[in-house]
């Protein structure tokens, strides 16, 4: 009795299966014909199929020629910068199906060259995969599937991988860029599933009598899985379907098993319809006819927006492999674990179990895309509701500047944080905060559809914090206590400064025991001084401070200090027109009346004398009552 072992990796792949299923999608939402830039996929049943359903391949030059508002879907391979950007100049809507992994390319690409690197594509450069990457450098990447027409690079180059390309190649080529270029940038960007379904279809390859691929003729991953069979296998058949030529050759007495694999774009009837034809004629078991059933497992209960629990058996830089229920396996993508910014694969580990949430179902292979960041942002979006509900204070993070405020990260959730609530004043530059973290209270958080609004203020902690602050102050202010302000703004009356959270009043003639006009050349904002309190009303809020009473009245004893008929060096202070006044010391002034300047007349002050000079002076009168010192510049001779 014949043998049939089906590859344990074969048929639709991640990027394939979405790619329909989003078309089919948007074939309902928008109710009107579907383009597809070409072939959606390169399976001629799968694309008739689709034409039924209202959804028609067309070139580029077609799609140019729509009306605006027509639909077109750009399909899993991908398209090229420029033809995202003609399409937007016609103003058609468009629906990007580019396959996640594809994405991942074109973006790597575009980052690199715009860095100054060549780009190496290993791929057929007819591919529209391979020629959609190319058109994120401007059309500049060297193509190659082996090396051969590599002869000289610049010294920096990036190597990239088309998704379906073998392994095999890609170490070939990359082996010749490594041996020319000094700086090498490469990402092996071929797709895991094809990585996969290539590895299947070798092993079973090298143990059966004839070996079927099943697959369009122009789909490039089902040719690379047909050469690398054929090199196993000599009786190894490339169809798109089981054909009656294909069923005459199985009924080969030599033949006693027989291996099936299907390229990515093989839907998952064509493969159950060569195993129910071999099996019609050729009396294969109903064992193995099992082997189909359980690997395309029934996934009917799995929805999108379902959570799973699944443990890991493989995992990689791109993506962690998890076993669900009995037999079915899924994925969850790098970026959909969590994130962070530490590779995967020191984040998970074979064995651990994960539960994540359906973002997308997979009915031929078993496969299911899931999400675990979209679970760990419910709980955590739980944990920030209840945080607004019960008033918790949060460590955040901030992670950017954006129009009219910060936004701050807590667990991955972003949290937006006005500009006025991020201190209690204005701040003018608010990049500062960046990088930084901050306690903050959640004062907002309201879900609108699927979108969740956070904010948080910091301002509120800070005003709570200040009158805290404030009360301690109150309590310890006296009349004639001093302390230590903050000058925070300036007037032409005299300074406000801030002691203890509390804004009190200097004014200008507290600042000193001379005259002070204008305050700002005595002190700047920021500025840490010394005062004495004159007043305290909290009842008022009214906080009277000086800093000239931290130094005795200089008219104290003044007879003393300054006695009549000695000579008094001084600085010439100001002019009047009867006279100069000379500052002896802080607070004390003498004036030398015009008189008694010289003993020639004097017309004007300023012909005599300059404002900073020096002079010498006799003590000719001292009433320290009024505040008065006479002083003579033509006697300090005589004396």
């Amino acid at each position: 009795m014949m043998e049939v072992l089906l590859a344990e990796k074969a048929g639709f792949c991640f990027g394939v299966k979405r790619a329909v299923d989003e078309a089919v999608r948007l074939r309902e939402k928008y109710d009107k014909p579907i383009h597809t830039l070409g072939p959606l996929i390169h399976n001629n049943d799968v694309v008739k199929s689709l034409e039924e359903k209202g959804i028609f391949p067309i070139t580029l030059e077609e799609a140019l020629k729509l009306k605006e508002n027509d639909v077109v879907v750009i399909r899993s391979h991908g398209v090229g910068k420029k033809v995202i950007e003609d399409l937007n100049s016609i103003g058609v809507i468009i629906e990007n199906g580019t396959c996640p992994y594809v994405k991942n390319i074109q973006q790597k690409v575009e980052e690199y060259y715009n860095k100054g690197y060549n780009i190496i594509i290993v791929g057929d450069e007819s591919h529209p995969e391979v020629i959609g990457i190319n058109g994120w450098c401007n059309d500049s990447a060297i193509i190659s599937k082996d090396g051969s027409n590599i002869d000289e690079i610049s010294r920096k180059v990036c190597v990239v991988s088309q998704t379906t390309e073998k392994q095999s190649n890609w170490e070939k080529v990359l082996g010749k860029v490594i041996s020319l270029s000094k700086e090498v940038v490469a990402f092996n960007t071929i797709c895991n599933a094809t990585e996969e379904r290539q590895g299947s279809a070798d092993e079973l390859s090298k143990e059966v009598d004839m070996m079927i691929v099943l697959g369009g003729f122009n789909s490039s991953n089902t040719t690379k899985l047909y050469e690398i069979c054929k090199k196993n296998c000599e009786n190894t058949y490339h169809a798109e379907k089981l054909d009656s030529l294909l069923l005459n050759m199985i009924r080969n007495d030599k033949i006693n098993k027989i291996g099936i694999t299907a390229g990515a774009s093989t839907p998952e009837y064509v493969i159950e319809e060569a195993i129910n034809k071999m099996k019609k004629q050729n009396n294969i078991s109903q064992e193995d006819m099992d082997l189909y059933a359980q690997y395309s497992n029934d996934t009917t209960n799995i929805s999108v927006g379902g959570i799973l629990e699944g443990e890991v058996f493989k995992v990689n830089e791109k993506e962690a492999y998890l076993t669900i229920g009995a037999k079915s396996e899924a994925i969850i993508p790098a970026e959909e674990f969590s994130r962070e910014d530490t590779p995967l694969t020191e984040q998970v580990k074979v064995g651990d179990v994960i539960k994540a949430k359906v973002i997308n179902r997979k009915n031929t292979d078993g496969l299911v895309v899931l999400s675990r960041v979209e679970v760990l942002k419910a709980a955590q979006q739980q944990e920030l509701k209840a945080a607004f509900e019960n008033g918790t204070v949060l460590n955040v993070q901030v992670k950017e500047v954006v129009k009219g405020g910060l936004v701050a990260l807590f667990k991955g959730e972003r949290i937006f944080i006005p500009a006025s609530h991020v201190e209690l004043s204005r701040v003018a530059d608010l990049s500062k905060y960046v990088g930084e973290t901050m306690d903050v209270k959640v004062i907002e958080f309201s879900r609108d559809r699927n979108r969740v609004k956070i904010v948080g203020s910091r301002r509120e902690l800070l005003e709570k914090d200040n009158e805290a602050k404030k009360e301690a102050t109150w309590a310890s202010l006296t009349q004639g206590a001093v302390m230590e302000g903050t000058v925070k703004r300036l007037a032409a009356f005299g300074a406000f400064v801030e002691v203890g959270g509390i804004d009190g009043l200097l004014h200008s003639s507290e600042m000193s025991w001379n005259k002070i006009n204008n305050p700002s050349k005595l002190y700047k904002v920021g500025d840490v001084i010394k005062v004495v309190v004159l007043e305290a009303d909290k009842e008022n809020n009214k906080l009277a401070l000086s800093v000239k009473s931290l130094n005795e009245n200089p008219w104290n004893n003044i007879e003393t200090k300054y006695p009549v008929g000695n000579v008094v060096v001084g600085k010439v202070a100001r002019f009047a027109p009867f006279g100069a006044f000379v500052e002896l010391e802080e607070g004390v002034d003498g004036l030398v009346h015009i008189s008694q300047i010289t003993k020639e007349r004097v017309e004007k002050v300023e012909n005599v004398l300059k404002i900073g000079e020096t002079i010498k002076a006799v003590i000719t009168q001292v009433d320290g009552e009024n505040k008065k010192i006479g002083l003579s510049i033509k006697d300090v001779d005589a004396e």
